[in-house]
């Protein structure tokens, strides 16, 4: 057993370690290094914890370390790129799960000797823990199953949602404030499942609601709920560790979602409210309207690979369509090929590409595309007039001009790069379909707008070819 003065030197430094972690991840060019302090503030924390607070039980403690481990490889060595945002998505549930459990444990185990007015903190702290845990697992799995498209991506609005779940608001506080009372007499089980059952079913009401662009807030919503659920997991086993960890994990998630609600030009209460993409445009120049395939002009490869060969400026926009065709390395290829010829080849990022942030900017690290020319929207979105050729691949609602153009547009007033703006601009797509958000781009149906149809690997790995 360690001492307490080594178990808390150890804890420090466990915190210490992951506050690094988060500075390293603030940028691409520290991140591998962040990565590398998480891990070990990791290691440290689990060493600390089996050796100076667990003091029975082993072989179960040891066994579940080891299951969790080859999990953990396996995972990590099977999955995708592609499918990172349900990773995390599954990753969060797993959090809100374990709160769930501690809170159950916990409130069974009466062996603490709480009274008075420590018994009813103790309580408070079981109530929310049990509760921020159990929306936060239902929630998660909910984001899983709609980011890995096991389920529509689509808002599933009931009539009276909102009043709905100010229902379920007002009966958990009930409950819990009956959790209390009755835990003070050796009761409360029932309350605390019943809590739990209105958790549960809330958190798969407000994710079910949320549909569209809004996917990027709620992975990182759910990101600072696991965080908050961590902590009152802390609180409930007299933790410091875990508190610290969950409020770092929790602040830092919050603060990443209000970035990409700002981002969205969108209001956080709304993100929960849900809704994103359902609006219908009564303009005489909505989405819905916007042209149909006859009206795009199509590209071929050898006369895009002679324009871009003209050209001075390139800027290439990723979204999820890259991601999907794993096409990052051939995009790699291409940058290699243009720069090769003299041209200035930049990088645009929306800050919700993808389905989670950040997600381009990780894909574009792994192909080894150099930081330097990877820039934010806000950074390059008024170079575009100079831009000879902007490459879109597999985007669409970060690139639509209806954002700007379409006032009852259902992402009216959301932040979108600018391609137009440029002199041509080069859309790879596989089909005129929607984008997540369901709704129809205009940029498809300009005049400088072409088109260029197929997976996107495909056509990328043909262009470098006929370059």
């Amino acid at each position: 057993m360690l001492s307490q003065g080594v178990l808390t030197a150890s804890y420090v430094g466990a915190s210490i370690l992951f506050i690094l972690a988060l500075g390293g991840l603030s940028s691409q060019e520290t991140a591998k290094r962040g990565n590398i302090y998480g891990m070990a503030g990791m290691a440290l924390a689990l060493i600390a914890t089996v050796f100076g607070v667990v003091t029975a039980n082993y072989a179960i403690l040891i066994g579940a370390i080891a299951a969790g481990s080859i999990i953990g490889l396996l995972l990590a060595s099977k999955v995708q790129m592609t499918q990172m945002p349900e990773l995390v998505a599954i990753l969060h549930s797993l959090v809100g799960l374990a709160a769930v459990l501690v809170g159950f444990a916990t409130f069974m185990d009466h062996g603490h000797g709480y009274s008075g007015v420590e018994k009813t903190i103790h309580d408070v702290e079981i109530y929310v823990g049990v509760l921020i845990g159990a929306l936060t697992f239902s929630g998660s799995v909910i984001a899983y199953l709609k980011l890995s498209a096991k389920i529509g991506g689509k808002p599933m609005l009931l009539p009276g949602r909102h009043w709905l779940n100010l229902a379920m608001l007002l009966a958990a506080i009930y409950f819990g404030v009956e959790f209390v009372a009755q835990s003070q007499d050796g009761n409360g089980l029932t309350a605390l499942l019943i809590v739990t059952a209105i958790a549960l079913l809330f958190g798969i009401h407000m994710v079910m609601a949320i549909g569209g662009a809004d996917m990027p807030v709620v992975v990182s919503m759910l990101n600072s709920y696991s965080g908050w659920a961590a902590a009152a997991t802390g609180f409930m086993l007299s933790n410091d560790l875990l508190i610290v960890v969950g409020a770092l994990v929790g602040s830092s998630g919050a603060i990443l979602s209000y970035i990409m609600c700002r981002a969205m030009n969108r209001k956080f209460l709304s993100v929960i409210a849900g809704g994103f993409g359902t609006k219908k445009s009564t303009g005489g120049a909505s989405s819905d309207t916007a042209g149909d395939q006859g009206d795009v002009k199509p590209i071929e490869t050898e006369e895009l690979a002679s324009l871009l060969s003209d050209a001075k400026e390139v800027m290439i926009l990723p979204g999820y369509g890259m991601a999907v065709a794993q096409a990052q390395h051939s995009v790699c290829e291409l940058t290699k090929k243009l720069k090769a010829k003299g041209i200035n080849v930049r990088f645009g990022i929306h800050p919700v590409a993808g389905r989670m942030p950040g997600h381009m900017n990780v894909l574009l690290a792994e192909a080894k595309v150099p930081y330097d020319i990877v820039f934010e929207m806000e950074e390059i979105n008024e170079d575009f007039p100079e831009v000879d050729v902007s490459i879109v691949i597999g985007a669409n609602d970060i690139v639509n001009p209806a954002a700007q153009e379409v006032p009852d547009s259902p992402i009216a007033g959301m932040p979108v790069l600018e391609p137009w703006n440029g002199k041509t601009t080069i859309v790879l797509k596989r089909s005129m379909a929607t984008g997540y958000a369901g709704v129809d781009n205009p940029l498809f149906y300009r005049d400088n707008t072409r088109m260029l149809f197929g997976d996107a690997k495909e056509s990328i790995d043909a262009l470098v070819s006929s370059l």
